[in-house]
């Protein structure tokens, strides 16, 4: 890694840590094409960044557990079933063509940062909003393919727990930021025995990432449900585009 690399490298963490924090994410499949962009190689910048979203997912979530925003049985759902599921994902890496579902999965990004500027997400839930089963199809689904993609899947429970189980917004990105941190573990795992991290770089990751998430997290307790509503279907939006542009 030349000496460019390693700051840019770090500002990736910088970016990926403000962001996962403001947006209940983790960052690591955000980091992937921005690593690609600067010049790492292709499964080094896909998997080194996992490794990096447990600690700056668990410091995001600390700001929005003090707000009280956690949802704890759409927490214990997503680790229970997801983190079986990224195993399998994981494991299947080697073996399954990626290309695909990285195309569906910007698409459906996208289409989520669209429905965020055309429909409000609710301020309240009810208890039949979030059924068992629905909370046990999204983690399976999404675990899967964190383990095939090498993320923490923050990406898309986010959006997913705000539009199919109908969670305030604030409370899709905590319990996404807790279940993010626990889809790591595994992930990592799997993928450190396949060779695929250099430790170097998920440390530099880290040390720009794990502040600026914090950060990030108590800046979307403060703002407004609705401007933080529009700033993230912003960026889900431009996020799909890049990701299709540059899939």
């Amino acid at each position: 890694m030349t000496p460019p690399q390693t700051g840019e490298t770090f500002t990736v963490g910088v970016l990926i840590g403000f962001l996962g924090g403001l947006f209940g994410k983790g960052g690591s499949a955000v980091a992937t094409p921005l690593l690609k962009w600067i010049g790492l190689p292709g499964y080094i910048a896909v998997a080194s960044p996992l490794p990096a979203t447990f600690p700056s997912t668990l410091v995001s979530a600390i700001a929005y557990y003090r707000a009280r925003m956690m949802n704890w049985g759409v927490v214990r759902w997503g680790v229970s079933v997801g983190v079986p599921a990224t195993v399998a994902g994981a494991l299947l890496s080697q073996k399954t063509g990626v290309e695909p579902l990285l195309i569906l999965t910007a698409l459906l990004i996208f289409g989520f940062g669209v429905s965020f500027f055309l429909q409000s997400v609710p301020a309240r839930a009810s208890r039949a909003s979030h059924p068992r089963l629905r909370m046990a199809v999204i983690a399976l689904v999404v675990g899967f393919i964190s383990g095939l993609l090498a993320n923490s899947g923050g990406l898309l429970l986010a959006p997913l727990y705000a539009r199919v189980l109908k969670l305030p917004l604030k409370t899709a990105f905590a319990c996404s930021l807790l279940v993010s941190a626990a889809l790591s573990v595994p992930g990592t795992i799997v993928h450190w025995s396949l060779g695929h991290i250099s430790w170097t770089i998920t440390g530099l990751i880290a040390l720009g990432s794990i502040p600026f998430a914090y950060i990030g997290a108590s800046l979307a307790v403060r703002t407004r449900a609705d401007r933080l509503e529009k700033w993230y279907g912003l960026a889900l939006t431009a996020i799909g585009l890049f990701f299709l542009l540059h899939h």
